[in-house]
Order: C-alpha cells, then structure tokens, then sequence
C-alpha cells in the first residue's frame, strides 16, 4: 500500500498515528505528492479526484481517501479497536468535531497562503477560527471523560487537531481557559506514535 501525502498535514498525521498505533507503519510506503488547493498534483488526481491528502493507494481494491474511510480501513485491518462498538457515536462525534478543527485551521492556512493579499478577508479568518475556539470549548466542556477512557479514533484526531494548531497557529493560545484540554494533550503528546509524527522534529 502507498500513502499519498504532503506537508504537515494533521490528516495525514492522523492515519500515520494510527498506523502506529496499529502495528502497520512498516506496511505502507509513505509518496510525497503535491497537494495545493490550485494546482494538485496529477500522480494525487489520478488517486483521488476531489485532489485531496491523504489517499491511500491498494494493490488489490480502490483507492481509499479521507482520513476518516482510510483510519476505519487500517484498524479494521489490523483489529485495533479504535472504532469500539459499545461507544461508536460518541467515538465518531469526537472524530468529527477534531476533524473539524482541522478543516478550519487548514483553510486558514490556505486562506493566507494562496489568495492575493489585498483579496484576503479577516472577517472570513476569524469566521474559521471561531469553529475552532467553539470546538475547542466543547472538548473541555463535554469530553473530558471520553478522552480520559481508553483510547480509540477520536483521541488520536483530538490530538493531531491540538497538534496543528500548536504548529500553524500557536499565535491564537488555544491553551487559555482550557487546563483540563491542556494536560490531557500535554499526556498524549508524549506517545511514541505522536512523537514519531511530529511535524516539527
């Protein structure tokens, strides 16, 4: 299998984790492609057409692309419990509100990085971060217990969502008023599949 990738991507970020932390990461050889919103690259279309990272590429069956299709594949490949039946919605919800941490702080990035300067609007930048602030005060507010249990999907996108606003964003202080978020990352943080996924090492 071949792992489409490119940059600090906190979903790509999140399969690797979950190839650790499901004994697959020797299993997957890791392509750099090249995945800008304007001009994706050909080798990443003809994988996925909506030209999007991370996509993972099967000798024997489609293509598979979205963090989310591509961590269910792997630990039901694996058997690694991530997904755990007895608390599926809670465990998706909490994938899905960190993805959408992400999805908002990516197009920050692609907001500064890509559009003419007198085109960028602050007004829409701010718009994107206040997902993530709200997001963020749901965690505290509603999922601590969740994170604290035994770790499935939505701890690992958790963590890779705090991971990328550490490291596009660490401006904004998403740590202010969120001690419980903080010390629970700060925790997860030291997990060898984390520390081995580090954009910043």
């Amino acid at each position: 299998m071949k792992l489409l990738q490119a940059g600090p991507s906190p979903f790509v970020r999140k399969v690797l984790v979950t190839l650790h932390e499901t004994g697959q990461f020797d299993q997957v050889e890791q392509v750099m492609v090249e995945a800008s919103p304007v001009t994706p690259d050909p080798a990443l279309i003809a994988a996925n057409p909506v030209g999007k990272i991370p996509a993972l590429v099967r000798p024997d069956g489609p293509t598979l692309y979205d963090s989310r299709v591509i961590c269910r594949f792997l630990d039901a490949r694996a058997g690694g419990g991530l997904y755990p039946e007895s608390r599926i919605w809670d465990t998706l919800v909490l994938e899905a509100t960190a993805d959408g941490i992400m999805d908002a702080a990516v197009l920050i990035v692609y907001e500064e990085r890509f559009r003419a300067r007198e085109m960028v609007s602050m007004e829409w930048i701010e718009g994107q971060w206040g997902k993530v602030a709200r997001a963020l005060d749901a965690l505290e507010t509603r999922w601590m217990s969740h994170l604290a249990g035994r770790m499935d999907i939505g701890h690992i996108a958790v963590a890779c969502a705090l991971g990328y606003l550490d490291f596009r964003h660490d401006a904004r202080k998403w740590r202010v008023g969120r001690a419980a978020l903080t010390a629970w990352y700060d925790g997860f943080a030291k997990r060898e599949s984390m520390v081995a996924t580090d954009p910043t090492s």
